[in-house]
């Protein structure tokens, strides 16, 4: 069987052709996708060819990790899911590219346990799912943020979780004016506008090494800095000021299977709203241009490319 799907090629060349999908096993589904969302962050990286290498890196990929679509077929221990909506966080079933991440396919097979069926509802909003639960992931493993840097999807999605926990609401940074709206509960400035040097958390998931010296001179005595972005450059930092404050670092590594189901069940009970946060959608046939668009377009907080009409 042969599906249509975005490939990457070497970075900055990318096409959408018919690639050979590897043959369905017992336990597997075959899923057509609806919807797939672009990350702006590691997909970002394999663009620019800056991504750090990863067991499975390499070229030519097929990217995504954030689609959502109906099974259409299955393996005769997964018989019972057919007709299921749900959320995919990648393939890996092609003979002719890599399936790393995966998902930007007209059509995917997986094992059935890696898909979580969800709200039909939802429609393209469903490919939040994955940032949601790296948002989840980041703050479940320490105190609540009392700054975020970065209002893109990532860093709305973990203010509004901060305050649906029912914690304090966090201050959000952006430097990008066009990003310093669309908050729900809790205030989005420049970070020249504050002045505070006493915040026990800071949450950074912007990406940029470069800002993590200023971070540290920005946090109280045994604060903690998270590192909750993905950052290609180096990490470097003065010794002493974070010696002085007696600070502490953390990275928050990619999210779980119980993260992604305990943001299910907070979107099912209305407790995370991820309305308002996809800005641009495109056909799948666009997806060369749409990709650049995602990728450069400061306006752009997220790209979903709709598949629908893909034969």
């Amino acid at each position: 069987m042969q599906t249509p799907a975005i490939i990457l090629d070497a970075p900055g060349r990318l096409a959408m052709r018919e690639t050979a999908l590897n043959a369905m096993e017992a336990a597997d589904v075959r899923v057509d996708i609806h919807w797939s969302g672009i990350s702006t962050g590691t997909e970002k990286l394999l663009w620019t060819g800056k991504m750090p290498s990863f067991p499975g890196m390499g070229y030519p990929l097929v990217p995504g990790y954030e689609s959502v679509g109906r099974i259409v077929a299955a393996g005769p221990q997964a018989s019972s899911r057919i007709g299921e909506w749900v959320f995919v966080p990648g393939a890996n079933c092609y003979r002719d590219a890599r399936g790393l991440f995966g998902g930007s396919a007209k059509t995917v097979i997986l094992p059935s346990v890696r898909t979580l069926p969800v709200s039909e509802s939802l429609g393209q909003d469903g490919i939040l799912y994955a940032l949601a639960a790296t948002a989840l992931h980041a703050i479940a493993h320490g105190d609540s943020p009392e700054l975020i840097v970065g209002h893109g999807v990532l860093g709305r999605l973990m203010a509004r979780l901060t305050v649906a926990a029912g914690a304090k609401p966090p201050v959000v940074w952006d430097t990008n004016a066009s990003r310093r709206v669309g908050a729900q509960g809790y205030s989005v400035i420049h970070p020249d506008d504050d002045d505070r040097r006493d915040y026990a958390n800071i949450y950074d998931v912007s990406g940029d090494a470069g800002s993590i010296e200023s971070l540290i001179a920005r946090l109280a005595k045994g604060g903690e800095l998270v590192l909750a972005g993905f950052y290609n450059q180096p990490i470097s930092f003065a010794f002493a000021p974070a010696f002085q404050r007696e600070a502490r670092l953390r990275i928050a590594a990619e999210w779980q299977p119980d993260d992604l189901a305990s943001i299910n069940a907070l979107i099912e009970t209305g407790a995370l709203d991820l309305s308002g946060l996809i800005t641009n959608v495109a056909p799948a046939n666009d997806a060369a241009t749409a990709y650049p668009t995602a990728f450069e377009d400061a306006d752009c907080l997220k790209m979903v490319l709709d598949w629908r009409d893909v034969a």
